[in-house]
């Protein structure tokens, strides 16, 4: 049964991906050839809980004249809300202390003040579990899902992976080279806090010597035995490529913690309990660590580079700007359908949908024993393990 939608709205939360604006793009003219009109709501949910903090206003109508060129463009149209969450708005009270309040049946109330029937939010992992719970509160929705790692669980490809590899895989090949000028080691960091497949993938594209994933605890000697054979065998360099939330086998290789302080005891729940520079902010971390025990163990120059958020910016592929219209299209056609409270699915070669609740509190991480496993031993290259 076709629902009765006449006005439907576009947001992003969980931070920035290559080519977001292809869903919009897809879901206006997916939308348009229904009637319905279409806004855009700016940086995640803000433009309607902060209105007046936008002087052009927090919601941008959209129009088939307004994305014509829009898919190929970089940047994202409508801004990203990498920590808005409506159940937890930071505030001040009136004590002048700040405080987390719940403000979502607020928001519910400005969504059916400004007739918006449905929503369409395109996010990562993290922000799917937000939308759960505003589906669970009345609001209409269906979203899409986003990922540099590709660690949404519940479907094969989310979108702005496809771009963030090709762009990491360019990364390597450079770094490659430039390790083989210099006859040194490159160690390379890559986003992977959970799930390993940018680092592997994009590690077998470019035939580095060692990937490390969160999946496979890596012990550093044996990564060095294999760096040692490729200098014996008269190629002094090596690519070593490894994800941010790589850990070593227990008790092997680990970089010396510091104590517990009175300094960790002052942060936020998030800190790790290292002090210096990785307390708050852990890109490069790794990376570091790494590459100073991969010099001591082979006697060979050795030194980290990080990506970081680096490898989420820049033009989509096409793969990406197919998939992202696709994404947005598909969503349009499922809320068309009467469904609501899901995710549109990329499973090869069809687009579905799963209950948002399949997905939540959940990781796509890489099997075991799954092909790129498979294939990385097959071309020689050290997982760590």
């Amino acid at each position: 049964m076709e629902s009765a939608i006449r006005r439907i709205a576009i947001n992003f939360g969980g931070g920035f991906v290559p080519g977001l604006n292809a869903v919009v793009t897809g879901a206006m003219l997916a939308a348009h050839e229904l009637g319905w009109e279409v806004v855009g709501i700016r940086d995640g949910y803000d433009g309607l809980l902060f209105p007046e903090r936008y002087p052009q206003g927090g919601l941008l109508p959209l129009t088939p004249q307004i994305v014509e060129n829009l898919a190929s463009q970089t940047g994202c149209i409508l801004g990203t809300a990498a920590h808005s969450d409506p159940f937890h708005v930071r505030s001040i009270s009136a004590e002048n202390m700040v405080e987390e309040v719940d403000r979502s049946d607020e928001l519910l109330a400005m969504i059916k003040k400004e007739q918006i029937d449905a929503v369409i939010s395109v996010v990562g992992a993290r922000a799917l579990s937000i939308l759960w719970k505003l589906s669970r509160k009345g609001l209409k929705t269906v979203c899409v899902p986003k990922s540099a790692e590709n660690d949404v669980a519940a479907t094969t490809l989310s979108f702005g992976f496809n771009s963030t590899l090709s762009f990491v895989a360019d990364m390597l090949e450079r770094a490659r080279q430039a390790a083989q000028s210099a006859r040194r080691i490159a160690v390379v960091e890559v986003p992977g806090e959970h799930a390993g497949w940018l680092a592997l993938q994009a590690g077998i594209a470019v035939c580095a010597d060692a990937v490390l994933i969160p999946e496979i605890p890596y012990d550093l000697q044996k990564v060095a035995a294999k760096l040692r054979q490729k200098t014996q065998a008269g190629r002094s360099f090596g690519l070593v490529v490894v994800a941010d939330g790589a850990k070593p086998v227990a008790g092997l290789n680990a970089p010396p913690m510091a104590a517990e302080s009175k300094m960790k005891a002052a942060l936020s729940p998030g800190a790790t309990g290292n002090e210096g520079s990785y307390v708050i902010q852990r890109s490069g971390e790794v990376a570091t660590a790494v590459a100073l025990e991969l010099q001591r163990l082979t006697d060979r120059e050795t030194y980290p580079l990080i990506l970081g958020q680096l490898a989420k910016g820049g033009a989509p592929t096409f793969v990406d700007r197919q998939l992202g219209l696709g994404y947005g299209a598909g969503a349009v056609r499922v809320l068309n359908h009467g469904q609501s409270g899901v995710m549109v699915v990329f499973q090869p070669p069809d687009l579905k949908t799963v209950p948002i609740a399949e997905a939540i509190n959940k990781v796509r991480t890489v099997p075991a024993e799954c092909e790129f496993v498979q294939i990385s031993r097959a071309l020689n290259i050290s997982l760590g393990d």
